[in-house]
């Protein structure tokens, strides 16, 4: 297992990265570690509000994909979350200094980047769970042009 820093496995910057570190990856399975910090980004007084686990999910599974393409050879790109099924967090916050392990399995995958992931975010006295949708085109740029219309393989109708 290769221990790249977490900036170097996803698209996002600064304040953005939620996630500390990657504990540990395989071709199926990521596992990384967030310590809430008051000041860092959607932090409040209180702590993390138990709606970020899903961004916390989702930056997993870019630290995932990273991790696999980076390990081949290629170039970090953005990807997208496309929908999340059975959100359940059963705390209001993650409280500040909370160790928070988040963990993506793959539970599918396509060529074409279509993926599902089960989630899950622990931490002493709270536990987030889902299974999230995303999209992680070869090329990516041109979903991220908003003057296009395109299908799934990003094809101009």
């Amino acid at each position: 297992m290769t221990p790249w820093p977490i900036d170097a496995l996803l698209p996002h910057a600064g304040r953005m990265i939620l996630l500390d570190r990657v504990l540990e990856w395989d071709t199926d399975r990521i596992v990384c570690e967030r310590i809430v910090r008051k000041g860092d980004a959607f932090v409040e007084a209180d702590g993390l509000p138990g709606w970020a686990g899903i961004e916390l999910m989702a930056q997993a599974i870019a630290a995932w994909n990273g991790c696999q393409v980076l390990a081949g050879g290629g170039a970090i790109r953005p990807g997208f979350l496309l929908g999340t099924r059975s959100y359940r967090v059963d705390a209001d916050r993650f409280p500040p200094g909370a160790k928070l392990v988040i963990e993506a399995l793959r539970t599918f995958h396509d060529k074409d980047g279509m993926g599902s992931f089960s989630c899950r975010v622990d931490t002493q006295g709270a536990h987030a769970e889902a299974r999230l949708t995303v999209f992680s085109p070869p090329d990516p740029t041109p979903f991220l042009d908003p003057r296009n219309t395109l299908d799934s393989k990003g094809t101009a109708p």
